[in-house]
């Protein structure tokens, strides 16, 4: 036998003995993800994915169906997820500029149009310079890991974004969290610290309950024990606020926190991308350092379109943020007559506390034959026993839309009895 033909025989049994040893390892992670998934199941948090067939609107159809519903459920609270203006402006840029750059921007990634829609969302902000991500959960990965280290400290609000959290771990600060917005214990914390930076990181708007950071008192306790503010604002920037500022506008501190993270995902247009925006020496320091900035691809133009076009908008009016305001009030004061218990403040996150993670379940079904898409919560994303139906409002609704899903709340609350 020749040894050409001992070396295929050898490779032909290496190969199907490394194929049994796949299967055999693939099998007992299939039944470890199985026995977990069924245990996700029976507590009935399992979370399936519902296909949409058309564009996100106040109006979609679904998969299974040709009938329109309504959507209650969306971060898209200017409604230009599928704004024909912001379309067109977007495939212009795709035609212009090309699908994408397969590069990270310090090598071949930047184009002229990244650099505009950079200063263009420092200027809305009313800061030096910003720095675009490939989201801002990306943003928040790449900000803590590269300004702190084990000299600094930071401060966490208990219940920020899992974004936030997973940023803070990467680094090397000491890391300390803070009760709820409870600003006795940040302060006792601050003052016990002895750290070179304090930074103390906060959501703007909390996602699930839809309350709101005591930003001015942050602010005061900052400059009182010589710290830094961050505050993402993915749940506040373009319509949050007089002017679609957010929270720092909401609670007059405009230009006082040192560091905003923010999204072009949600109320700008729904598409992609996120960004870190403050001082220029801070945003210089990140092209050099941020992980996420350094190592992915930069934002293709069709994404930079929807964010240019989007700014231009928000830059010269402030109708939208107005008119999603007055939808929100509509809603959260009708609904709150009817006997419902709604978390959060004056937010566009109305969440509809039920308590029972079957309940709002079961509450979200019926309202889908109802022709009202609204999705319930339950644990884990909020607390046991804190279940509640999220409903969010855009400024796309009109007023007969509004209408139509109170309608249909109260009508499912009789009939489940969490209202009489």
């Amino acid at each position: 036998m020749s040894a050409l033909v001992l070396i295929s025989i050898y490779t032909i049994i290496s190969i199907a003995s490394g194929r049994q040893y796949s299967v055999a390892a693939q099998n007992q992670l299939r039944d470890i993800l199985s026995t977990q998934l069924a245990g996700i199941k029976e507590a009935g948090t399992f979370k399936a994915e519902r296909i949409i067939t058309s564009s996100q609107s106040t109006q979609i159809t679904v998969q299974g169906s040709d009938k329109k519903i309504l959507n209650f459920c969306a971060n898209n609270y200017l409604g230009l997820a599928n704004n024909p203006e912001i379309v067109s402006y977007s495939q212009k840029l795709l035609e212009q500029y090309g699908a994408g750059l397969s590069s990270v921007r310090f090598i071949c990634g930047t184009q002229d149009i990244h650099k505009q829609l950079e200063a263009k969302i420092a200027q809305f902000h009313g800061r030096e310079d910003t720095i675009l991500y490939a989201s801002c959960f990306d943003a928040n990965a790449g900000l803590f890991e590269a300004i702190l280290t084990p000299e600094d400290a930071v401060f966490s609000d208990e219940l920020n974004h899992a974004s936030i959290i997973d940023g803070i771990r990467l680094c090397k600060a000491k890391k300390q969290r803070y009760k709820h917005r409870d600003l006795a214990d940040l302060e006792q914390q601050l003052r016990a610290s002895d750290a070179r930076l304090k930074l103390i990181a906060t959501d703007g708007v909390f996602s699930m309950d839809g309350n709101i950071a005591p930003l001015a008192r942050i602010v005061e306790l900052a400059k009182k024990y010589n710290a830094l503010v961050f505050v993402d604002e993915c749940h506040a920037t373009g319509f949050f606020g007089a002017t679609g500022r957010g929270t720092e506008e909401y609670d007059n501190v405009m230009g006082e926190v040192d560091i905003i993270n923010s999204t072009l995902g949600k109320a700008l247009g729904g598409a992609s991308g996120g960004y870190t925006t403050g001082p220029s020496e801070l945003i210089t320091f990140l092209r050099q350092k941020s992980r996420p900035y350094l190592f992915s691809n930069t934002l293709p133009p069709a994404v930079v379109g929807v964010g240019l076009k989007v700014m231009d908008m928000l830059l010269s009016s402030s109708e939208l943020s107005q008119r999603v305001q007055s939808n929100t009030q509509r809603f959260r004061q009708a609904m709150t007559k009817a006997g419902f218990t709604i978390a959060g403040e004056n937010h566009p996150i109305c969440p509809v506390m039920l308590g029972d993670a079957r309940l709002a379940s079961t509450f979200a079904d019926q309202m889908l034959t109802r022709g009202i898409y609204v999705i319930g919560f339950s644990y884990p994303v909020v607390p046991q026993g804190k279940a509640r139906i999220r409903v969010q409002i855009s400024a796309a609704h009109t007023e007969a839309e509004i209408d139509r899903a109170i309608a249909a709340f109260i009508e499912v609350g009789r009939s489940l009895k969490v209202i009489q």
